[in-house]
């Protein structure tokens, strides 16, 4: 909040103290959408999360200001919509380039239907100033609590603190009705974790003294975290002590200090002693505080990963999808444009940024968003109209764009609220602009972008439908057969082993958030994707069993009969319904 109050108010002041209130406008655009993206976590995460977005943002806006000024009508929404099919692919690759997507599409409507006299380099510069102000705010502040201690490590130590409290946890709960649910909780730790530590870096390696602990600590919880979902599988209940070690562990990862004595080692089963063995070894790593290895930091996607999303069934239906809602809302706000619907306005990208945010998936289900957008805009439209009556101009403006700013990120938890925090800012930007007042116009739009996307989100397209879900199912099972293979074939690499267990359960975490996605939506859309919940289902089992097949190996060198048999059972419940993993099971066999 902080730093929200810090970018977009300030900006557009300077802009207008020096006389550049057109680039100040575009500078607190630039802040506002960086912030919008801006989430608790480490510094070094931070710089892709906002920087890449931002970029593609700039981009858009230096195309979509070319383009307004030398294109007509027709070209210029062919061109929107070509666009809209790149962004759209563009965004299954993951988060940070779904919110690219989104940026590159939303500054390219605003640079061709918001006409100005500055050129789309000035333009882009503008917009990554403002974007680039709040990333530099997001490195130079510290959080709150953190001024005492060395605070350039806050989020990455915060985030590693928070995996062995989830095993506590999942210790605690083995055996009762909260397990899987601690389980899943575990998974989305270590994910939050492991992205927070694995930012982009000027060096290959850690740099200090301090970020070499954490990465030794989050190496060290790696194992512990194997052990707790092997007792998970086996469900029996353990002393309640097994949970002390973890939790000191967390204790002194955020405290910055050493472990202290840890609980005596209860060794009655092979889980247990594998937990008591890696909490043993978690101490030792807390002690010498050695690196980690960079591939359990980071994930092994490259280029081509990105571009088998991009092009794959996932991304060829969402890329169409808003093609096809970018390219129409642009149509038709440039036909009321000409038409004189807008009035005074010279201004129509109101629409397609709009219908931007309404088709993307990852902000929920379709008729809920749409619901959302309309009410929030209604909201925040109709608080603006009253606002803009009372308050002093242009210092009222100023301060009315700067409480937005601080609001955006406490909004960003529900898609109404920061619908109607955003519409509240971008009308007041337009009138410090020296538009008049938009809030009527504003509403409308918005609503004829909700009815566009409704219709366009139930429109049959060209394959397989829940092509998103089933290409994230697909890649989770990928992900579950490496591991498998790794873990039979008995391999000696212990971290190789956790890399893939981590790549495993990651990839069925993002798989089970799209399912539940798009089980949200109404049935029309919904029964695209009945019965890949209980795929997912299996594949977590197969997992969870071949994690536990892995610490028994350790420690017998042989599996059970119980081990075998859970292996065969998944298997071939996946085959029976229609997932085949041919090497796995060969390797079973």
């Amino acid at each position: 909040m902080c730093r929200g109050a810090l970018a977009a108010g300030p900006l557009l002041l300077a802009g207008m103290l020096g006389g550049q209130t057109a680039s100040g406008v575009l500078a607190a655009i630039g802040a506002m959408l960086a912030g919008i993206n801006d989430r608790p976590g480490s510094r070094r995460a931070s710089v892709k999360r906002l920087g890449v977005p931002a970029l593609a943002g700039a981009l858009g806006l230096f195309l979509g200001t070319y383009a307004g000024q030398g294109l007509a009508a027709v070209p210029l929404t062919l061109t929107l919509t070509a666009l809209g099919l790149v962004a759209g692919g563009i965004s299954a690759v993951g988060p940070v380039a779904s919110a690219a997507g989104t940026q590159l599409l939303v500054a390219a409507a605003i640079g061709a239907g918001m006409p100005a006299a500055e050129s789309g380099w000035q333009r882009a510069l503008a917009f990554l100033a403002g974007a680039g102000w709040l990333l530099a705010l997001r490195l130079a502040l510290p959080t709150p609590g953190s001024i005492a201690g060395d605070f350039r490590f806050d989020g990455e130590r915060e985030a590693v603190a928070d995996v062995y409290d989830a095993i506590a946890a999942l210790v605690d709960a083995v055996g009762g009705e909260h397990a899987t649910a601690r389980r899943a909780a575990l998974t989305a730790a270590l994910d939050h974790a492991q992205d927070a530590l694995a930012g982009p870096r000027l060096r290959r390696y850690a740099g200090c003294a301090a970020e070499r602990r954490l990465h030794a600590r989050f190496a060290a919880a790696l194992p512990l975290a194997e052990a707790a979902t092997a007792l998970y599988w086996a469900g029996e209940a353990v002393p309640a002590r097994a949970a002390e070690g973890p939790r000191r562990l967390a204790a002194a990862v955020r405290g910055n200090t050493g472990t202290g004595p840890l609980p005596a080692p209860h060794r009655s089963a092979p889980a247990l002693r594998a937990l008591d063995d890696a909490l043993l070894r978690a101490a030792d790593a807390f002690d010498r505080g050695e690196g980690a290895h960079r591939g359990l930091l980071g994930r092994r996607r490259g280029f081509r990963h990105a571009l088998r999303a991009a092009l794959g069934t996932g991304g060829r239906e969402y890329g169409l999808r808003v093609a096809l809602c970018f390219g129409a809302s642009a149509a038709i706000a440039q036909a009321l444009h000409h038409a004189r619907w807008y009035g005074q306005h010279e201004h129509w990208y109101w629409l397609p940024a709009t219908a931007v945010f309404l088709v993307k998936p990852d902000l929920g289900p379709l008729a809920s968003r749409v619901l959302c957008r309309a009410a929030g805009t209604v909201l925040g439209a109709l608080v603006f109209a009253g606002l803009a009556a009372l308050l002093p101009r242009p210092a009222g403006l100023v301060a009315l764009v700067a409480v937005c700013g601080a609001v955006i990120p406490v909004a960003t938890r529900h898609f109404a609220a920061l619908t109607a925090v955003v519409t509240v800012l971008v009308l007041a930007l337009i009138m410090a602009g020296g538009e008049p007042q938009a809030s009527v116009s504003r509403i409308g739009e918005t609503l004829l972008a909700c009815a566009l996307v409704l219709v366009v989100g139930h429109l049959p397209m060209p394959g397989e439908r829940g092509g998103g879900v089933r290409a994230r199912l697909a890649a989770a099972g990928s992900a579950a057969d490496a591991y498998l293979l790794h873990v039979l074939g008995e391999c000696g690499d212990r971290a190789e082993r956790w890399a893939l267990r981590r790549e495993a359960y990651r990839t069925l975490a993002e798989a089970r958030t799209a399912i539940a996605l798009a089980a949200a939506e109404l049935p029309a859309l919904a029964r695209h994707t009945e019965g890949t919940d209980a795929v997912a289902e299996v594949l977590e089992r197969l997992v969870d069993t071949t994690t536990a097949c892995a610490v028994h190996l350790d420690e017998t060198g042989r599996l059970t009969p119980r081990h075998l048999r859970r292996l065969r059972e998944a298997l071939g419940e996946l085959e029976r319904r229609g997932m085949r993993v041919p090497v796995s099971e060969a390797a079973a066999a």
